[in-house]
């Protein structure tokens, strides 16, 4: 549940090592299967690998088995997108249930997380060809003596951002980031900062948050910040300050000034969140007058320019958030579906929507696939699963890709929300999967593992029980992973958020499920050089 009050990969070296080029038995067809193992990552007492399985056969295969050994001084610690068993050095990778046929000419990815430098497997067999007698030799480090860990060092590894000059792809993966209005006040992050920590290459769209829904109308937030506020020439995007009598000023100029600095980036007005949703009770009443008023506002001639698009965060409808919400199961869709008529086939109409995939929850009580067609894209919000709002626990990590024994709630975790979302009828490339630039957190608890109990909310900078990950990186390092994402105890402080590496597993699953990119909340949260931005851009390729 993102709050409109919440104060609240790096890409390194690559390596690929073809390790099996198989002779493709009859089950498959003719033609050959290949399976990559591709170094990712390598911090030394630590590394992450892709597994990639191309089919160059002339006919799906529909199951697959890879076994292979690793050298001694290296083993798997986690994995993801593949169940992964282990006897002794010797593992056993095989297809997860989810997982579909892969079709002729088409590949799968899966990955694991290591303990020691990364060291080439051995002895590999897919579906019990051999693998041609284990891998070629690699130019990777030698094995480490300090012991084995499964998280990498808090030091900041280095990044590699794209030239302005290189942009993303429009037509590509979506990369999309919210910028909280309020961000400008005591957490000092303003649009410049999108520039400066390499951010803005990487993203494909911002999410301006939030306008509010005051009487079923889209209404200002924040005026001070929204357009009013005057900045230095050290503060502004382009060096230049603003003056007493310019017609706007606030972060609406500063957007305007950062889309001329890279002319791919579009921007979405974004109305609601956590606390702003309860005019859209009234909106659904008469849908026509509120896509009326939103036009009219984001379409204001003052600002006109800088907004591509409007995107509808309401939690939630026909169901409850900070209020309950009883306007029936089509009251969604009529809303966007009337912005969708007013704004026009060009514009961008997007919507943030909750990630409740439990049978009979909050994605079962609106009417979702039926609104896709008016929407560009939906954004299902995987994280804020489970937090200190639940103040004796038990600990669970906030955004799980995947469940595991011992879960507090069943759906809530990231692919079910997705899986019954696709099951709905959505399209696939119509859903962009949810990335938290935070951790929440507990305080009182005595067991490293999640599940234990706690005394309350842990401390936090702006809010107790949520923590920015540039913050925890440092102060709380990540100690174990679990369900496609990481935890951490220090002291009597357990926290749960996602590092450069589960993200990297999160668009892993991403790209195998072929949803459209990724999103996240919200920018100010990640390094100053954007760190897990690069994760995300990296890891959608």
């Amino acid at each position: 549940m993102k709050r409109s009050l919440r104060r609240a990969l790096w890409a390194g070296a690559v390596v690929a090592v073809t390790v099996a080029t198989v002779p493709m038995a009859s089950a498959f067809g003719a033609g050959t299967v290949t399976t990559t193992f591709t170094k990712v990552q390598d911090w030394g007492t630590g590394h992450e690998a892709r597994v990639t399985i191309t089919n160059g056969s002339d006919a799906p295969v529909s199951t697959w088995r890879i076994e292979f050994d690793l050298p001694a001084g290296t083993s798997i610690s986690s994995s993801w997108d593949a169940d992964v068993t282990r006897t002794g050095d010797h593992y056993v990778a095989v297809k997860k249930s989810w997982a579909g046929p892969i079709a002729p000419g088409a590949a799968f990815s899966w990955g694991y997380n290591g303990s020691g430098a990364y060291r080439a497997p051995l002895n590999c067999t897919i579906n019990g060809a051999p693998c041609g007698g284990g891998a070629p030799p690699t130019t990777t480090a030698p094995p480490t003596t300090t012991p084995p860990t499964t998280t990498p060092p808090t030091t900041t590894p280095p990044t590699s951002n794209p030239p302005t000059t290189n942009p993303p792809d429009p037509g590509g993966k979506k990369v999309v980031g919210y910028f909280a209005q309020w961000g400008v006040y005591g957490r000092n992050y303003h649009v410049k900062n999108i520039h400066t920590s390499g951010s803005a290459a990487k993203l494909t769209h911002i999410l301006y948050a939030f306008g509010n829904t005051t009487g079923g109308r889209c209404t200002i937030g924040d005026s001070y910040a929204d357009y009013e506020k005057a900045y230095t020439a050290a503060d502004s995007v382009d060096g230049v300050a603003d003056t007493w009598d310019q017609p706007l000023r606030g972060s609406f100029n500063q957007l305007r000034k950062l889309k001329k600095m890279y002319p791919h980036l579009k921007v979405i007005w974004s109305f609601g969140g956590w606390t702003w949703s309860g005019g859209f009770t009234q909106a659904a009443q008469n849908p026509a007058a509120f896509a009326e008023s939103c036009y009219n506002l984001v379409e204001d001639p003052r600002w006109a320019d800088v907004f591509d698009g409007i995107d509808v965060d309401w939690e939630y409808p026909n169901a409850c958030g900070l209020t309950c919400d009883s306007s029936g199961p089509n009251a969604f869709k009529n809303v966007v579906g009337a912005l969708r008529t007013k704004f026009g086939s060009s514009a961008l109409v997007t919507a943030a929507i909750t990630a409740d995939g439990s049978n009979g929850g909050k994605i079962d009580a609106t009417d979702y696939a039926g609104a896709a067609p008016h929407l560009n894209w939906i954004m299902p919000m995987t994280y804020d699963f489970f937090g200190a709002w639940a103040a004796q626990g038990p600990t669970a990590p906030h955004s799980p890709l995947t469940s595991y024994p011992g879960i507090p709630q069943q759906g809530f975790w990231s692919d079910a929300a997705i899986q019954k979302l696709k099951s709905k009828g959505i399209p696939a490339n119509k859903l962009l999967l949810g990335i938290g630039f935070y951790g929440r957190g507990w305080t009182g608890v005595t067991q490293a593992a999640p599940g234990g109990t706690a005394t309350g909310a842990a401390p936090g900078t702006y809010e107790q029980g949520i923590e920015d990950y540039k913050v925890l990186k440092n102060t709380c390092p990540a100690t174990g992973t679990i369900a496609g994402t990481a935890y951490a105890k220090c002291g009597s402080n357990w926290w749960s958020y996602d590092t450069p590496s589960t993200i990297n597993g999160k668009m892993t699953y991403a790209n195998n499920q072929g949803l459209g990119g990724a999103f996240f909340w919200e920018l100010s949260g990640d390094t100053t050089n954007g760190e897990l931005i690069g994760a995300i851009k990296g890891g959608l390729g």
